[in-house]
């Protein structure tokens, strides 16, 4: 179960409701643990609202791009680091250890936050945050996966990634009800401490994983445990598998090279696939929905920030409704399957939101010299020096530099000429007339369908490619490699999460959201002929039919030929 998120067919749900009234203590150590990964989506999801808020605060966030990239990002690389002390930490002090470490990073760093005078201050915080979610991504479903009946340990594992999607749409809820109180974004992003002040409580009164102590030679404190755990008719047989397979898994790892682990060609070829879908998950944009809904949202045309945090809100909860479905549709459909048809709404989904986005730059609000000279010595600058400024628009005006200026609407028809002001004195003039203030994106008659574009993709991502990489990751690799092969696909998650994030705005500013846009599409479009080609279906196949398939094919194409009745299913 390590290194991804297993898979929980309805018969374990409906086994896990039993379980709630039979043993609510296995419960409480999955819930416990479970926080983890509603830290992990929290600060996914708040940063992308408290952003408009910070912009507001600090001049030099707001006119410089790179340093709003690297507020979300510096968390990510965090978690890269976080990710891989965590694997250590993990192995040497426990995962109960690795998960308190966890949340006292994250409750500092949150804290740092709130107080932050200044970027810098800010920027280290989110440091600390970022350590703590890349140990707890670790951590969380480890711990819930060792400490759970076989029976319903996929379900109770799955919890973890609902409460990732749930925690992102909580940070929505959060964000929108500090939109009015005084500090915004302080609230936002302080908030967190209370869940990791929770979880460090929880944790405290809960044992270490019984795998973990076994594994140490702690053995009548791991049977211990077990006993709360499984029932009376099901621990001497779970024991014995214990035994053999931490026996085994010891003597296993004991063998493994990089050398050898390059040379193996199911591993080689299971990289092919596993690393891949970790790398296109990502850049077919999927965190820079999650991470800068509410910014894309303005730049479809909506200029509160209320506004865009309210429908943000929207495709959090079609996040969240996703992972639920997955769940479902993953062992119904297939894992290939399932990502193909997920690829290929992403796809149409993108495409509609490049033809969006080039509409609403096209048919842009002219920008008029009447307009703007009404708010007298708040004229935009380069507005005011160019020599045909009369073929000026919104869009033309959004992208004046030194300083920095804005589009005010008119009073009673957006989409009729505005005025073009510097943004320091023009945000608070336009707002006395009680005119909308634009300066990420420009009033439109498309900003609805662009919602609808965003609602699509987060619906046919989420069952799919959200859930599939892991799924797979888990699956694909021989017992003795997965430890390492996991690491590898968690790696290229967070440093093309990384990527992704810290380019995104900065290529909106360079080519415009459309164009940006059209990249995710074209990409999407390779990882469809990468899934047909080199991705295996896993569905209901063990460990050894899996090494045989990848064995003898190393393209994958023929995924929809049906096995003959005698195969494993």
């Amino acid at each position: 179960m390590e290194g991804g998120v297993p898979e929980a067919d309805m018969s374990a749900f409906r086994e896990c409701l039993s379980l709630s009234w039979k043993n609510p203590y296995v419960l409480r150590l999955a819930f416990s643990a479970g926080i983890g990964g509603l830290l992990f989506g929290y600060d996914t999801g708040v940063i992308s609202g408290a952003l408009l808020y910070i912009r507001d605060d600090f001049k030099s966030v707001d006119r410089k791009t790179w340093l709003q990239e690297a507020i979300v990002s510096t968390a990510i690389a965090g978690a890269i680091i976080g990710a891989a002390v965590g694997g250590w930490m993990n192995d040497k002090f426990g995962r109960k250890v690795a998960i308190l470490v966890a949340d006292v990073l994250f409750l500092i760093g949150a804290v740092i936050m709130a107080a932050s005078p200044n970027p810098a201050t800010l920027l280290a915080g989110r440091v600390l945050v970022g350590l703590g979610v890349g140990m707890a991504s670790m951590a969380s479903p480890l711990y819930i996966s060792e400490a759970s009946p076989t029976r319903v340990r996929g379900a109770l594992v799955s919890l973890n990634s609902f409460l990732i999607t749930g925690g992102q749409f909580l940070s929505y809820l959060i964000n929108l009800a500090f939109t009015k109180a005084p500090g915004t974004w302080r609230w936002m992003l302080g908030v967190a401490a209370a869940p990791a002040a929770i979880q460090i409580v929880l944790m405290l009164s809960l044992p270490e994983s019984p795998r973990w102590l076994y594994r140490k030679g702690k053995e009548e404190e791991a049977k211990l445990i077990l006993k709360k755990i499984y029932e009376v008719e099901d621990y001497d047989n779970e024991i014995q598998a214990l035994k053999e397979s931490v026996e085994m898994e010891l003597k296993e790892t004991d063998k493994i090279s990089m050398m050898q682990l390059l040379k193996t060609t199911t591993v080689r070829r299971g990289l092919y696939a596993g690393v891949g879908l970790a790398f296109f998950q990502q850049f077919v944009g999927i965190n820079t929905v999650m991470y800068y809904s509410p910014s894309i949202v303005q730049l479809a045309g909506f200029a509160s920030n209320r506004t865009a945090l309210l429908l943000s809100l929207i495709t959090s909860g079609l996040n969240a409704f996703g992972s639920i479905l997955s769940i479902y549709f993953i062992d119904k459909t297939g894992r290939k399957k399932l990502a193909l048809i997920s690829l290929t709404g992403v796809v149409l989904s993108l495409a509609l939101l490049t033809v969006v986005f080039r509409e609403t730059e096209i048919h842009s609000p002219m920008v008029s010299a009447l307009e703007t000279s009404h708010f007298t010595n708040n004229t935009c600058p380069e507005f005011k020096a160019a020599v045909n400024n009369d073929r000026w628009n919104c869009m033309r005006c959004l992208k004046a530099s030194s300083p920095t200026c804005g589009f005010c609407a008119a009073p009673h028809n957006k989409l009729l000429p505005g005025a073009c002001l510097i943004s320091d004195g023009g945000k608070h003039m336009c707002g006395n007339e009680d005119r909308s203030w634009y300066t990420r994106g420009c009033p439109s008659n498309f900003g609805w369908i662009a919602l609808i574009g965003l609602a699509l993709y987060i619906i046919f991502f989420s069952p799919g490619m959200g859930t599939v990489p892991w799924v797979l990751n888990s699956e694909i690799y021989p017992l003795r490699y997965r430890g390492i092969c996991g690491g590898i696909a968690s790696t290229t998650v967070w440093v093309s999460n990384l990527v992704v994030s810290q380019s995104f705005l900065s290529l909106t500013e360079a080519i415009g959201p459309a164009w940006t846009f059209m990249l995710f599409g074209i990409i999407a479009i390779i990882a469809i002929f990468f899934v047909i080609v080199f991705v295996p279906e896993t569905k209901g196949l063990p460990i050894e039919e899996v090494e045989k398939m990848l064995e003898q094919r190393s393209v994958q194409i023929k995924f929809w030929k049906k096995r003959d009745s005698g195969s494993v299913k």
